[in-house]
């Protein structure tokens, strides 16, 4: 029995972990492939190390929250067997949720899922009072906060890439000059937020000084070698092959309209001839005109154009940034629960335990890493356009500077122990952008639809929970 429930509740945890991957690899990556810095393939590929580093190196901080956090374990003191039920309930009901909104191509918020599906349990089966309302309220606060920080942060950070390098008279000598200082603060505040308060796993704790040191010194190194790559990238000399075409064309008209002119000077009295002669020489003129301001114009095309190949290598940054932070944060909405099911089962008195604060076993956060980067490799193609290109088009400019802000307000979350959702951190990074390039460039009916699901995840959730309950309580008692 015993052995079985072990069973049980792994493959529960990797269904659910598998559908955390699937449809949350589109909050790390789905900017990125959107905007043209990498494909598909190569997203996945740094996803999977990137989401299993921060899963195995700081998964454990969220991990308590979830186990402890949302409801008192001791309320279930007398039959611990319930709560392991409730707590396998709630993984499966997020991994059903999960499931039907992958399909749908939503990007709803697997930690909405799981905190609604243990509350419900929670406040049916033993009681309202059996739930931490003033935790809920916090980690209710935090959904509310994360999309806010990350829009401000990401918006603000668009407005100065504008400002300083895309209206600057030279894109990309402003690039050139700014883009390794922009490398330099992503990767101090990289080590910062991750070894601020050490890795537990590794039992790793830096004083605060050391800290700032390796994230100086990193930083540095990440300047040179910024500055040292933005040297060698140069404005494609060549003409834009749009502007190509339409200098050709205005051009052409134009010397057509020269050529009927000097057909009816060569045909008028000398009076109408002298006048047609200043047209003429007016069309001339313009002529010289627009062909000036299409070299212009093509020399401007192809420094934006190595502009955002610049940023498209700093996307690559960000995305690996926010990939790690996913992994830090979301790997304990499964984490959590497993981990308590497990205390229990090795022995019943062990619930006490986790009114307390219990190590997450390595094991556990590799499972837990493993298990998340499988769902994103097999499935996560789905949810990734939404994020990407539907609710406004990214470039790899507005690309980076919505990852950044994402990933520094989920670094941040994690290290407070806080279940925020990675989602909406994501698409209010993403919306933060769309505000910045103004407000007719989003997609209201699609955002409209995702903040629909996001209101209906926990109710959902939080009633498959208590219905699988009452249907596994069948079986096990």
């Amino acid at each position: 029995m015993i052995t079985f429930l072990i069973i049980l509740t792994l493959v529960i945890a990797f269904y659910m972990l598998w559908n955390m991957g699937a449809n949350d690899v589109a909050n790390s990556m789905g900017t990125s492939i959107g905007s043209g810095a990498i494909t598909l393939r190569q997203a996945l590929i740094i996803a999977a190390f990137l989401e299993f580093a921060g899963a195995f190196l700081l998964g454990s901080n969220v991990s308590e929250t979830i186990q402890n956090g949302i409801i008192d374990p001791m309320a279930f003191k007398s039959e611990p067997m319930i709560l392991v039920l409730g707590m396998l309930s709630a993984l499966l009901a997020t991994a059903l949720w999960l499931q039907v909104a992958t399909w749908c191509k939503w990007p709803v918020s697997t930690t909405h899922a799981i905190v609604g599906a243990v509350i419900g349990f929670g406040a049916v089966v033993s009681g309202v009072d059996t739930v931490k309302w003033h935790v809920v309220g916090t980690i209710a606060l935090s959904w509310v906060l994360s999309p806010s920080l990350s829009a401000l942060i990401s918006y603000l950070l668009f407005a100065l890439i504008q400002k300083k390098i895309l209206h600057a008279y030279s894109p990309l000598l402003a690039a050139k000059r700014i883009a390794p200082i922009l490398v330099f603060f992503v990767l101090l505040t990289f080590i910062i937020s991750t070894f601020a308060d050490g890795i537990e796993n590794f039992n790793f704790y830096p004083s605060l000084p050391l800290v700032i040191t390796m994230g100086l010194f990193v930083g540095a190194i990440g300047y040179l070698i910024c500055h040292y790559s933005c040297v060698r990238v140069n404005a494609d000399s060549r003409l834009n092959p749009v502007i190509a075409a339409k200098q050709e064309q205005q051009l052409y008209n134009l010397s057509r309209v020269n050529r009927h002119l000097i057909r009816a000077k060569l045909a008028s009295s000398e009076k109408v001839g002298a006048r047609i002669g200043d047209v003429i020489e007016l069309v001339s003129g313009i002529t010289e005109e627009v062909r000036d301001k299409t070299k212009w114009e093509s020399h401007i095309s192809a420094d934006y154009s190595a502009v955002e190949k610049i940023f498209g290598s700093l996307q690559i940054l960000s995305a690996c940034f926010v990939a790690f932070a996913h992994g830090a944060n979301d790997v304990a909405n499964a984490i959590g629960p497993v981990s308590a099911i497990l205390e229990i089962l090795k022995n019943p008195a062990n619930i006490s335990k986790l009114a307390d604060k219990i190590d997450i076993p390595v094991w556990l956060l590799l499972f837990g890493g493993a298990s998340i980067v499988i769902g994103l490799v097999t499935y996560g193609w789905r949810v990734i356009e939404t994020i990407g290109s539907k609710i406004t088009m990214l470039t790899p400019t507005r690309g980076f500077s919505a990852e950044f802000g994402a990933s520094v307000t989920i670094l941040i979350a994690s290290k407070l122990g806080l279940p925020i959702s990675t989602t909406h951190a994501i698409v209010g990074a993403v919306l933060g952008i769309g505000l910045a390039r103004g407000i007719s460039s989003l997609n209201f009916r699609l955002m409209r639809d995702i903040f629909l699901s996001w209101i209906i995840t926990i109710p959902s959730a939080a009633i498959a929970c208590i219905l699988l309950f009452y249907l596994l309580k069948l079986f096990f008692i």
